[in-house]
This record gives structure tokens, C-alpha cells and sequence, in this order.
């Protein structure tokens, strides 16, 4: 095969591959406008989480995810609560998207950003509406996400639960660990997001067909990374302790 033939090729695979994503996009985003307003309760009861119902029962979107990590629930929270995703090139093409799409502003490259999921959000100005040790964090705030920079603004958590001023959007996130009988744990991650007014809402559903398949793809890019992380340390530990016994 000749190089320009060779060149042809890989410049059809590239652009089938982009036109495959597109399709995927579309559909995911077309889906997400359809579905809008119509989220349910989790059928599974293991993962249904009531500390998350008693701050946000009603919501308009939600997104669950979990995985199965072999070690100790305390430590995949732990993990959790420190994962920095700052690295990854798939959550920074996606935020970069956004800034496209939203015409918005990046911060500062000489802004040192805080690591961790938790320190990032406190950062941006989320609150913790609740922190049951070694098993959940529930983080809330109120925005206006269809903005270019959205602020994000945390109310004290009895604020939270009635908090229903027009042109708002409340939002609601979790990092929760399950123990199971074993030692190992399950690690869960839920969003929801509720609008406060008619207006609000018709301005988040353009807006979360959108930008919902980038934030499913980023709360699916946090499992594999505590999973590794997680069990990583529980290797070193075991490890440790074998030492310790010879």
C-alpha cells in the first residue's frame, strides 16, 4: 500500500471514528432531554440512599455509578475523598468542551488548584451538607450551571432542604462506600440536580442535554482510579503485616 493510500485509510478511520462519537454524543444528549424530569428511585434497595433523600427527595436528573473494590471500605473513602483528576486528558478535554461550548473562561494557569474531589469542591464553593465517617459525604449547592462561569453557593443543610428562591438550580452529589462481609466494599457515586422555578428548568434541560454525557464520562473516570488506588494500599498494607509476622 502506497503512502498516500495508507494516509487515506487512516484519515477515513478517523473521520468514521468521529462521526461514530458524534452519533453517540447526539444520542446520549437526545436521550437525556427526553428523560428529563422523569428520575426515579433507585429499584436496587442497597442503593438507595436515604442521608441523599433527606436532603433532595425530588429531583429532575440524577446520575448513579458504582464499582466493587477489594479493600476496606474506610480506605476506598479515604481514597475517594483524595482522588485528583486534574491529570486526566479525558476530564480535561471535557471541561475544555465546555469552556468552548459555554464560551467561558478558564482560571488562571498560575492558580494553584487544591488536589482531591472534596478540597476541589469545597474550593469551588460547594458545601458538605453531611459526613458520616468512613461511609458518605454529601456535598450540595445552588447555581445558575447554564452561565458561562457558574458560581456555586453552599447553604447550611436545614437552608438546603427548603431552599426553592426562582432561577436556580440545587444540586446534590455523594461519595459513599458500602462494607461488605468479605472486607471489601462497594464505592458509589450519585448526582441530582433539582430546578427551583418553570424558567430554571427549561434553561437546565437545554443545558444538561448538553453537558450530560461529559459529566456521566467523568463519574465513570473516578471508579477505576479508586479502585486501583485502593487496593493498591491494601496490597502495601498486607504486605507490611507479612513482614511484620516473619
Amino acid at each position: 500500500m502506497t503512502t498516500k493510500a495508507t494516509i487515506g485509510v487512516a484519515a477515513g478511520g478517523i473521520a468514521a471514528g468521529a462521526a461514530l462519537a458524534a452519533l453517540g454524543y447526539a444520542a446520549f444528549a437526545g436521550s437525556a432531554w427526553t428523560q428529563y424530569g422523569h428520575a426515579t428511585r433507585a429499584r436496587d434497595k442497597d442503593e438507595q440512599d436515604p442521608l441523599l433523600d433527606g436532603f433532595m427527595p425530588l429531583y429532575d436528573v440524577v446520575e448513579r455509578h458504582r464499582i466493587h473494590v477489594a479493600a476496606p471500605a474506610e480506605l476506598t473513602l479515604t481514597v475517594a475523598r483524595e482522588l485528583d483528576l486534574s491529570d486526566s486528558c479525558l476530564v480535561q478535554a471535557i471541561f475544555r468542551g465546555r469552556e468552548i461550548m459555554m464560551r467561558s473562561t478558564p482560571p488562571p494557569a498560575h492558580v494553584a488548584e487544591p488536589l482531591g474531589i472534596l478540597a476541589t469542591a469545597l474550593r469551588l464553593g460547594w458545601g458538605v451538607l453531611t459526613d458520616v465517617a468512613g461511609r458518605e459525604i454529601v456535598l450540595g449547592a445552588v447555581t445558575k450551571p447554564w452561565e458561562p462561569n457558574p458560581v456555586f453557593t453552599d447553604l447550611l443543610p436545614r437552608d438546603f432542604v427548603g431552599f426553592m428562591e426562582p432561577g436556580f438550580v440545587k444540586i446534590a452529589f455523594t461519595l459513599r462506600v458500602d462494607e461488605l462481609p468479605d472486607g471489601t466494599s462497594i464505592f458509589r457515586t450519585e448526582t441530582r440536580a433539582l430546578a427551583t422555578d418553570v424558567d430554571a428548568r427549561a434553561k437546565f434541560r437545554r443545558y444538561w442535554a448538553l453537558v450530560s454525557p461529559g459529566v456521566a464520562l467523568i463519574r465513570r473516570a473516578m471508579l477505576e482510579p479508586i479502585k486501583r488506588e485502593a487496593e493498591r494500599r491494601t496490597a502495601v498494607a498486607a504486605e507490611a503485616q507479612a513482614v511484620v509476622a516473619v
